[in-house]
């Protein structure tokens, strides 16, 4: 197997070229930090420039093709009878492929998929200065098959598949490649004439007889009293999945990391072989330091790919179009510079169905976008485990966004341990709009633990609404054994407006040696409202739950290093509405001088100053 050092240089380039000298000033500590979100909207805003010419990919020889129905998944625990390509159907793959090409090849210009359905079995790649565009009306279905986006890839990994280079979760890999793919590009677009301009992503829809579609792959839930996502569409135990144990994989840690000491091998494997599962196989790699050429996934594996993946790309626009029912996460930029999506709706209720998860991104703007997903409205994240080389996702504003449904809002983390910094988010409406049947966990969210580790500062929240409240009900997640934090007592899976969780699924991560840092966070002006269901009247179980990092979990040498708590968190001028537990609308756990003004909670307006 080789991989291309070309792509391999340019990836480890990206951080000194993707940076213009010309960049706005950070300056978090100014007197309004307003003032810098403006710049960076200012900055990304500019236009997108592309030649004025037209590739028709008809003119490639695609050709729209007829539809038959099939009773396929819609969410984790919902079927319905959905459209999808007759089996035969003309493949456009080619034709995508070539226009693009022709486009680049000519200097730029626009690739038109025109209004009808089409079907892609294959992944569609972007080049410099190409603007793929949906017109009003086209409908594009990719191929529900694994298998075929482990056929074009540039890296031969033999019974693997042509993989392609990829992140799974903030873990470098060779893996599936995404729906649409781009690797180190420059002015790249991707935009629709408005929402009947769709990407479909066939991730419910069956690719074999047992009924398995992508979702399958998620495996056991672990959220503990989760809302309308108790289950995984069509999983049953034994199956294959991502956290089932997969016998491809080494039976131990020496046999690809040689150079470990038995104690690092112990530490990073963890007590017998569930660390061979595809999804604790890949951050174990990475933890023992083992090269991307051998993190070798794709067939025989099960780590879906995100739906839209763009990797060291500067100048991208993301504009205008709907995306739906997608594998896994349905926008994932790593270590992109000037990224704007803009007026994209983005609907997906599968398992990690994150709308948009910019990772160890600089200046980014999330403007105008709908998210109805099945995880993580909004997701910034900065790699994991050793791989951190690109750095922090930093400079990110995101406005005038409306989130219907997801388990937060807008989150940070968890994969962070390069660290976010400077996230602003105003005049966003949590609308909460299935808050009957499968509601929005949580608004406002941080997510981090002993392992992800890296530092969250400078995160400004204002002009909020949440007019349906959030779920009612406490969800949790299990803590490890001899925790102060005890199982199924802590609200941070979901029930909170304001949540900040630093012991996120610690049981996950047998490496727990990096406590996170948490520093000045400033949330002001949220409204929510409450709802009536199930015999109560409220906008959420708690108000506020900030965990910060539990220092029993630390698992590494001695001496520790410092377990910092939460500081410098300031909530004003908030009506959080009535919680469920008026008891205790608030619950707080290694946190410091987190300040409380003009906020009302219930009938009570809270100005206090708490630590705990």
């Amino acid at each position: 197997m080789t991989i291309n050092n070309q792509r391999r240089s340019l990836m480890k380039a990206l951080p000194a070229a993707g940076v213009s000298l010309t960049l706005p000033a950070i300056a978090a500590t100014a007197p309004d930090p307003w003032l810098q979100a403006q710049a960076i909207v200012d900055h990304v805003s500019r236009p997108r420039n592309f030649r004025k010419q037209d590739f028709n990919i008809t003119a490639y020889g695609a050709k729209p093709c007829k539809l038959t129905k099939v009773k396929a998944w819609v969410s984790h625990e919902d079927q319905e009878e959905l459209g999808t390509p007759v089996a035969g159907a003309s493949d456009c793959y080619a034709a995508i492929k070539a226009a693009i090409k022709a486009c680049n090849a000519a200097g730029g210009g626009r690739v038109l998929i025109p209004a009808g359905d089409w079907y892609c079995a294959g992944p569609m790649v972007l080049l410099s200065n190409v603007n793929v565009h949906l017109a009003k009306g086209a409908h594009l279905y990719f191929s529900h098959n694994p298998e075929h986006y482990a056929k074009y890839g540039d890296i031969d990994c033999g019974k693997n598949g042509k993989l392609t280079i990829s992140r799974w979760q903030s873990n470098d890999c060779l893996n599936y490649s995404s729906m649409i793919y781009a690797y180190g590009q420059d002015n790249i677009a991707l935009t629709g004439e408005d929402w009947t301009s769709i990407l479909d992503g066939q991730g419910g829809v069956p690719f074999n007889d047992a009924g398995d579609s992508w979702w399958t792959w998620k495996g056991k839930q672990k959220t503990i009293n989760s809302i309308g996502q108790g289950t995984t569409p069509n999983f049953k135990a034994g199956k294959m999945s991502e956290n089932t144990e997969n016998p491809l994989n080494a039976e131990s840690l020496a046999m690809v990391a040689p150079a470990l000491t038995e104690e690092e091998r112990l530490l990073i494997q963890g007590e017998g072989g569930k660390w061979r599962a595809d999804a604790q196989y890949l951050p174990a790699l990475s933890e023992a330091g083992v090269p991307l050429s051998k993190r070798v996934f794709g067939i025989g594996h099960y780590l879906r790919a995100p739906m839209i993946q763009i990797i060291g790309c500067t100048n991208v626009l993301l504009q205008g179009y709907k995306v739906q029912n997608t594998p896994f996460w349905q926008h994932h930029p790593v270590h992109c510079r000037n990224l704007v999506i803009r007026n994209v709706y983005m609907h997906s209720h599968g398992p990690n169905s994150d709308g948009f998860d910019p990772e160890a991104c600089d200046h980014v703007l999330i403007e105008g976008c709908t998210f109805d997903t099945g995880d993580d409205c909004i997701a910034i994240k900065a790699g994991k485990d050793q791989d951190t080389q690109y750095g922090p996702s930093q400079n990110i504003v995101v406005q005038n966004c409306i989130m219907h449904s997801g388990h937060g809002g807008i989150t940070l983390g968890s994969e962070m341990a390069g660290g976010i910094q400077n996230v602003f988010a105003q005049k966003l409406v949590f609308e909460n709009a299935n808050w009957k049947t499968n509601p929005l966990n949580t608004a406002i969210r941080m997510k981090t633990n002993m392992n992800r580790g890296g530092y969250l500062r400078n995160f400004y929240v204002r002009d909020c609404t949440v007019p349906n409240g959030v779920q009612i009900s406490p969800s949790f997640y299990a803590s490890l054994p001899g925790s102060p934090i005890q199982s199924k007592t802590v609200a941070t899976a979901a029930g909170a407006i304001v949540t900040f969780d630093c012991d996120y699924t610690p049981i996950s991560d047998n490496v727990r040696i990096r406590p996170p840092i948490v520093d000045n966070i400033q949330i002001s002006n949220i409204k929510a409202s409450n709802v009536s269901k199930d015999g109560k009247t409220a906008s959420c179980f708690q108000a506020i739950v900030i965990l910060g990092p539990v220092a029993s979990d630390y698992n590494g040498p001695q001496p520790m290093p410092p377990v910092f708590p939460v500081t410098n968190v300031s909530i004003s001028d908030c009506d959080f509405g009535t919680p469920v537990n008026a008891a205790s609308p608030w619950f707080l756990y290694n946190v410091k001088n987190m300040t409380l003004k003009n906020v009302t909670i219930g009938d009570k307006v809270h100005n206090t100053t708490l630590s705990a």
